[in-house]
């Protein structure tokens, strides 16, 4: 018997694993690492590269958490509506943003063209090395929450922190 499963199923159908129950070191570590991440970097910058990779990972749990804590921290409804379109509203955001933007989008998605050198000596040129290292890091962070997330089946709205 041959039974089709949907591999993009929006909603999960059963009770997944609580993540941070289940394996509460690498949960631990994760939120070490995204709190190292961080560290020193503007919280606006923060919300923008980790609603970009929502984005672009269709992580419905993440995006509704991040665009909400960008709100309470004074972010535009403009900018944030402009977020998944950031290359054609350029105006919008400032260069540094724009450079943080398209280096998220290129680790979200490394798999399809990596990033290239013109990619990252722009990034290099707005960042100084540690600022770049904590940007690299806060895009591997959401990366791994994104995936968690959908993984685990969290559902948009429920906010669990």
């Amino acid at each position: 018997m041959t039974t089709s499963t949907s591999t993009n199923s929006a909603q999960p159908t059963a009770a997944r694993l609580d993540f941070g129950r289940s394996a509460p070191k690498a949960f631990r570590a994760l939120i070490a690492f995204d709190a190292a991440a961080r560290e020193g970097l503007d919280p606006a910058l923060v919300e923008l590269i980790q609603i970009r990779s929502s984005h672009l990972n269709h992580c419905a749990y993440c995006l509704h958490m991040h665009t909400g804590d960008a709100r309470k921290a004074g972010e535009s409804e403009d900018r944030l509506h402009m977020v998944a379109v950031w290359r054609e509203a350029r105006h919008f955001f400032t260069e540094r943003e724009q450079a943080a933007l398209a280096l998220t989008d290129a680790m979200t998605l490394v798999a399809d063209a990596g990033v290239s050198d013109d990619l990252y000596a722009w990034a290099a040129e707005q960042f100084d090395e540690r600022e770049l290292a904590q940007v690299i890091a806060l895009i591997c962070t959401i990366n791994t929450w994104n995936r968690v997330a959908l993984s685990t089946g969290k559902v948009a709205g429920t906010d669990e922190r």
